[in-house]
């Protein structure tokens, strides 16, 4: 047996912050318009995501590692009271599902990844589709699309020295407080020591309307119903590289995994265009629905690879915010899909032939 590395555990301790800042650089794009700067362009975006890490043809230019699900998504009893949307009445409904890890590089150890990934399909049946995009952390380290366009600038490493320039660093956190605490948030979070067991939030808002016209205003969130577990120091430091898909399987060898979908509604002056903001822990919430997962498998050859979950694909109902940074997502989702698409069809790609062939 090898002995564990003390240098090597240390400096995966270490990785979240700078991960974070790296990973994020990639996750989003304006393509309505430009950043408030008029030499950066949708496309220069997407440029500098593929140039981080280390970006494989035919893969998704962010949170590229990852693993596919399948399962059903069952609605609690009263959500069609909150809205309409056919997901609230069709008694059972079938869901892919992929999880990922935050990082550009699809072959990273999961114990570097700051951040995981859910997202998941629902078609129903009069063909409508609802897709959902969440992540573990709790709230968007940007309000704005500029505000993140000044994080990336900022955050890259100056040749000189391979790392960030402190002082635009400095600059940026004082103009931006709202990435401050993001920052402190992925320094002190504990990871969870399973997919099963973490819960996943959407942090932008959208607003649900039912049969009578009636709308409110939500954040919704996926719960899982196993026990949160925390990985340790020691655990990370020795840490398998594919740990949580290693997990997962097991773990669903012994029975389904279930997570509770809850909706927390928002109150008159919340933040709804502000996804940096977490709204308070006492406004209300009620569980809408139940996502049953039963299998999972490599995405290489499985359904969820080439599916865009872009979150504004909406069901009657469920409508976006206004929120700019929901926008921006749809639109990098987009951009990233179109070039993963283009490498495929130019035989470029790294996946081998996908047996399910396209999915939109």
């Amino acid at each position: 047996m090898s002995t564990p590395n003390p240098r090597r555990g240390s400096m995966l301790l270490l990785l979240p912050i700078a991960a974070i800042v790296a990973v994020l650089a990639a996750l989003f794009a304006w393509v309505g318009g430009w950043f408030g700067n008029h030499q950066l362009t949708p496309q220069k975006m997407m440029d500098f995501a593929q140039a981080s890490g280390k970006q494989q043809p035919g893969f998704r230019r962010a949170h590229s590692k990852g693993v596919c699900f399948a399962g059903t998504f069952a609605a609690a009893p009263g959500a069609a009271t909150l809205s309409k949307a056919r997901a609230f009445s069709q008694p059972s409904i079938p869901v892919i599902g992929r999880f990922s890890a935050s990082s550009n590089n699809p072959y990273t150890p999961d114990g570097a990844s700051p951040v995981r990934g859910m997202a998941v399909q629902l078609k129903t049946n009069d063909g409508q589709e609802w897709r959902i995009a969440m992540n573990s952390f709790p709230f968007f380290a940007a309000s704005t699309p500029q505000a993140f366009q000044a994080m990336n600038e900022a955050g890259k490493p100056d040749p000189a020295t391979g790392k960030p320039d402190p002082e635009k660093m400095k600059a940026l956190l004082a103009a931006h407080p709202e990435i401050a605490a993001f920052m402190a948030w992925a320094k002190s979070a504990p990871k969870s020591d399973s997919l099963g067991n973490t819960r996943f939030n959407g942090v932008n808002a959208f607003r649900l309307t039912n049969a009578q016209g009636e709308q409110r205003m939500v954040r919704w969130s996926m719960r899982p119903r196993l026990p949160v577990v925390a990985l340790t120091p020691e655990q990370l430091k020795t840490a398998d590289p594919d740990f949580l898909m290693k997990d997962l399987d097991r773990r669903l060898a012994n029975g389904p995994l279930v997570w509770d979908l809850v909706a927390q509604i928002a109150a008159p002056g919340d933040p709804v265009t502000d996804p940096s903001k977490a709204w308070p822990d006492s406004r209300p919430e009620a569980t809408i629905g139940t996502l049953t997962m039963v299998h999972a498998e490599p995405q290489a050859t499985g359904p969820c690879r080439d599916l865009n979950f872009d979150p504004l694909i909406l069901p009657d109902g469920i409508a976006g915010s206004d929120d700019p940074v929901l926008r921006a997502r749809s639109a990098a989702y987009s951009v990233s899909f179109n070039r993963r698409e283009r490498e495929i069809a130019e035989g470029k790609s790294a996946y081998p032939v996908n047996p399910h062939g396209s999915a939109r």
